[in-house]
């Protein structure tokens, strides 16, 4: 009920149109069942039983409602669809807003394939909820209540009978089963994200599975993981055949005993042929609105199970909150003062203290794992750190605003990520407005433009997923093009040269060293790469020397 009251809050901005489609449906309901009474009508008349309605008017009706049951169904169709596609549209726009608060420090480490799968086919499954599940509980509840009043004209007991079987198919039924499959819905919808992840990361790391004969055993995962998902799901249909068996069975028995007990109260005198006749019609015509909510129970196994994982994502709670309401700053210098900061419980800085002067190159030295790029991380707040206080331009770093501090801050990692597009609109990430000749310009001092201008399409030139027709020095080096490109006038690079052979390294620093107005925060495990820093800081323990 919580996971079903955060998808159904959703609707809000769209209720008007719910409120159309509960009332086209309802409409709708009313019409396909008026066609089988009217049915029904017409044969005891042609019987010659006393029917008020002549057989030229129910043959006019017939027609009418008729034609108004198809404009009413496309109408409550129509609606449905609208929101649900306009709904799928505002949850994608809001994961993604949810992914970007996040990222990166909660999703560091973070399975993505399990990310891709909620992205893509969590939310598009969504779609049966917002389609085809709020207004069909209401329409059902809406016309039951329609139907046990005719019902109930005819015979109290009657209409108490109607009551009892819609209850039964209607709710009983579908809670029952709810409960049974809820667990399947959600290992099912896990075992997904699972798969997702082993393809993804067989795809990305098909060279290396080659190089070492690995190939097969990871085929022997992927089976396996899919035969997992092959019962779950057996075992979901199973669950949907034995609902409808039982629910298919709940109408014959209602159906059986509302004729039963016509017939009694017609032997008794209480109720007209005609009358029990159209009763017991008139309760087998209107079983469509409840057997479509305990169908519904099947469909919701999955459809719950994603709007969990979504409304999960959605809800978490990040490691660092934006800043919209702070101070907008100009870098001109910073600290750092007894810093501590902690991954869990494993301590990584201790009490570390740096100044940063303006306009000067600090350089970072120690061995992997000892904090370096961590204090990187630190300065652009992608995690907050546990004690001390990081300032810059003399401002508590919690105080600036995010969107201020990264456009005064520009990290270049040792991974540099690179997008499925050319190699000029990968460098233009830092500057979405840069001409080419700023972009000739940053690659000029990345050491990179020599390279571009030997390509047939030179800036054009598509870089494949991940920039697989690269090598990692030219990657590297797309990356150190973004950072002259940014702008910033702090530049935190992290072993920006461990990819390049002694020549580009030297060209690069050199274009460091030579940058103006601009503060550099070199880090390194080599000090060769350091030669060019004004001060050199060791890393032990957590602690600067």
């Amino acid at each position: 009920m919580k996971i079903m009251a955060g998808l159904i809050g959703l609707v809000k901005p769209l209720l008007h149109f719910m409120l159309l489609a509960i009332v086209l449906g309802v409409l709708g309901f009313v019409c396909s069942s008026a066609l089988t009474i009217l049915g029904a009508a017409a044969i005891l008349k042609l019987l010659g039983l006393d029917i008020l309605l002549s057989l030229k008017m129910i043959s006019m009706m017939l027609i009418v409602f008729a034609v108004l049951r198809g404009i009413f169904r496309y109408g409550e169709q129509n609606c449905n669809h609208y929101i649900a596609f306009t709904l799928l549209a505002i949850l994608r726009d809001k994961v993604f807003a949810s992914l970007r608060r996040l990222c990166p420090a909660k999703l560091e480490g973070r399975d993505k394939g399990n990310l891709i799968s909620i992205i893509t086919e969590d939310i598009e499954l969504l779609e049966v909820f917002y389609a085809h599940t709020i207004s069909p509980v209401v329409i059902g509840m809406i016309t039951s209540v329609i139907f046990v009043v005719v019902i109930g004209s005819f015979s109290p007991a009657l209409g108490g009978l109607a009551a009892a079987s819609y209850l039964c198919i209607g709710v009983v039924i579908p809670l029952l089963n709810g409960k049974r499959i809820k667990a399947y819905g959600m290992e099912y919808r896990n075992g997904v994200g699972n798969l997702n992840s082993l393809f993804l990361e067989s795809m990305q790391g098909l060279g290396d599975l080659l190089q070492f004969a690995q190939t097969e055993n990871r085929l022997l995962e992927i089976n396996s993981l899919t035969e997992e998902l092959s019962e779950k799901q057996r075992e979901l249909k199973e669950a949907e055949c034995f609902t409808r068996a039982i629910t298919e069975g709940f109408v014959l028995l209602f159906s059986g005993g509302n004729l039963l007990v016509s017939m009694v109260l017609f032997s008794k005198g209480s109720l007209s042929f005609e009358g029990a006749i159209l009763a017991s019609v008139t309760l087998m015509s209107s079983f469509g609105p409840v057997i479509a909510l305990s169908n519904l129970s099947n469909n919701l196994a999955h459809t719950l199970a994603s709007g969990e994982r979504v409304l999960s994502l959605l809800e978490e709670v990040p490691e660092v909150e934006e800043k919209t309401d702070g101070e907008n700053i100009s870098f001109q210098g910073g600290k750092c003062e007894n810093v501590t900061f902690a991954y869990g419980e494993e301590k990584i800085l201790q009490n570390l203290t740096l100044d940063i002067p303006q306009g000067q190159i600090l350089g970072i030295y120690g061995k992997s794992g000892c904090g370096k790029s961590t204090l990187l991380k630190l300065l652009m707040r992608f995690w907050d750190k546990k004690e001390g206080e990081i300032t810059l331009s003399g401002t508590k770093i919690e105080q600036i605003n995010t969107a201020s501090l990264r456009a005064n801050e520009s990290y270049c990692t040792q991974e540099t990520y690179l997008f499925h597009d050319t190699i000029g609109n990968n460098i233009r990430l830092a500057k979405a407005n840069a001409t080419e000749e700023e972009i000739i310009q940053a690659a000029e001092k990345a050491s990179l433009h020599s390279f571009v201008a030997t390509l047939p399409k030179g800036y054009d030139t598509l870089i494949g997923e991940l920039g697989d027709t690269l090598s990692g020095g030219e990657k590297q080096r797309i990356g150190l093009a973004r950072a002259f490109l940014s702008g910033a006038s702090l530049l935190l690079l992290d072993e920006p040269t461990s990819n390049l052979d002694s020549l580009n390294e030297g060209i690069i620093l050199k274009s460091l060293s030579e940058a103006e107005n601009v503060t550099i925060l070199l880090v390194s495990h080599r000090k060769s790469t350091l030669g060019i820093a004004s001060k050199i800081y060791s890393v032990e323990g957590g602690r600067l020397g």
